[in-house]
């Protein structure tokens, strides 16, 4: 995979400046399929808005329904299988294998058939600027006095199974980072790198942040979690922008599941991990 910086600025084409109304549909249409593959659990419905997106793109914008096409694979491959947290493992290796071959597929298509070079993932080896250390000790600070509020107070966190072992504790950590990371690379690097390439920065944040958070709602983030999970994907996409590093999202993504994964294992083993300051006692 490539490594070079992310430029969506520079990938962009002449429409994305101000796109036309049918254009924004039918990237609409492929967004909110999201919604109900994920968030509703109807299949059928989710793939009507797919291929209604991909009819009024092939109608406005063949370069959009290329890529719009792109993304469209990628939820498919992922509706496949339920997104229900499980630490089995056949549940772990059917998320590994489903979620890599959501990636997987549109990159190939895009570097090897299309012959393109939009979707990367870059390294950003520059040094993290004060705002990059400002913003991930924030990060920190929120996420230890925001999340315990919502996963406990909430009975959120008994949407991912119960770990009292050690075996399960150490599935469930790889668990949660896995699919942390992967969220960065398909959501940001693929989802939001495409739209970008043709919407300015708001319009193709906000579709990308439906796809997140659908997703996100099915993982187990529900109830008022969106409350959380939609500003998150926002700020992902805007941090993205702003460094052109995946190891910078990736590492402000991974704190906050470093946090939820510690209030998990306090939730279902209340002598551990009794650290936090916010969660109903």
């Amino acid at each position: 995979m490539s490594t070079g910086a992310t430029t969506p600025d520079s990938h962009q084409g002449r429409s994305a400046v101000r796109p036309s109304w049918n254009r924004l549909l039918a990237a609409a249409l492929v967004a909110v399929s999201a919604v109900a593959l994920f968030g509703l659990h109807q299949r059928p419905v989710g793939y009507a808005l797919i291929v209604a997106g991909l009819v009024v793109a092939a109608v406005a914008d063949r370069q959009l329904l290329r890529h719009l096409s792109l993304i469209a694979a990628g939820l498919v491959v992922i509706s496949t299988m339920s997104l229900e947290a499980d630490l089995s493992n056949a549940g772990m290796a059917r998320f590994a294998v489903t979620l890599s071959a959501a990636v997987a597929l549109p990159y190939a298509v895009s570097r090897w058939w299309y012959r393109e070079d939009i979707i990367r993932f870059p390294l950003g080896t520059d040094r993290w600027s004060r705002f990059e250390f400002g913003y991930l000790a924030l990060v920190v600070v929120a996420g230890y006095l925001v999340l315990p509020v919502y996963f406990l107070g909430s009975g959120a966190y008994r949407n991912w199974p119960e770990s009292s072992g050690t075996d399960e504790i150490v599935r469930l950590f790889i668990g949660v980072n896995a699919v942390g990371l992967w969220d960065e690379l398909f959501f940001i690097c693929i989802v939001f790198t495409l739209l970008r390439h043709h919407f300015p920065f708001w319009q193709a944040n906000v579709l990308q942040s439906v796809v997140f958070v659908s997703f996100l709602w099915e993982l187990g983030y529900r109830g008022w979690g969106p409350l959380l999970t939609v500003p998150f994907a926002l700020l992902q996409g805007y941090i993205f922008q702003r460094t052109r590093s995946l190891p910078y999202v990736v590492t402000v993504h991974l704190t906050f599941d470093a946090i939820i994964f510690g209030i998990l294992v306090h939730a279902y083993n209340p002598d551990l991990a009794d650290v936090f300051l916010t969660g109903p006692r």
